[in-house]
C-alpha cells in the first residue's frame, strides 16, 4: 500500500538552534541543529493515522501530541533540515502501516500432552524425596 499525502509547512515549525557537543569555536556561534515541532492533532493527517502515532509510545511523541524532532549530525543547517523532515515522514509511515490482526492460538495434542508427562515426571520425582521409613 502505496500512501500519498503532503503536510502544509505551516503545519511543521523548525527552529534553528545551537548543536551540543564538541566543536570548538564554531559550535558556540553558528546555530546549525534544528528543532522540527509537528502538531498530531492540528494536521491534516487522516483520523486513524493521527491515532495510531498518537499510539506509538514513540519518545519524540510528547503528552501534547508534539512530534519533537531534534537533528544536529550534520554541519550544515539544510542537510539537519532535510534530515529532520526525513525522519518524520518515516514516523508517519510506520504509523500509516495497519497492523495484522493477532489470531489467538492454541498448543497442539502432543504439546499438551508432554507438559503433562514432565509434570507426573517431575511430580513423581519429587514424592520419592520424602522421609524413609514411613
Amino acid at each position: 500500500m502505496r500512501l500519498h499525502f503532503t503536510l502544509p509547512s505551516a503545519a511543521i515549525e523548525i527552529i534553528a538552534i545551537r548543536a551540543q557537543g564538541a566543536g570548538g569555536q564554531n559550535v558556540n556561534k553558528v546555530a546549525n541543529a534544528v528543532h522540527l515541532r509537528f502538531d498530531i492533532a492540528a494536521s491534516m493527517l487522516p483520523g486513524e493515522i493521527c491515532e495510531r502515532l498518537l499510539k506509538l509510545g514513540d519518545q519524540r511523541i510528547s503528552k501534547d501530541g508534539v512530534v519533537v524532532i531534534k537533528a544536529q549530525e550534520f554541519r550544515s543547517l539544510e542537510k539537519n533540515r532535510d534530515a529532520a523532515l526525513r525522519r518524520l515522514h518515516e514516523l508517519i509511515i510506520r504509523a500509516a502501516a495497519v497492523p495484522k490482526p493477532r489470531r489467538p492460538t492454541r498448543p497442539s495434542r502432543g504439546a499438551n500432552n508432554k507438559r503433562l508427562e514432565n509434570k507426573a515426571r517431575h511430580a513423581a520425582l519429587k514424592a520419592g524425596r520424602g522421609r524413609v521409613g514411613e
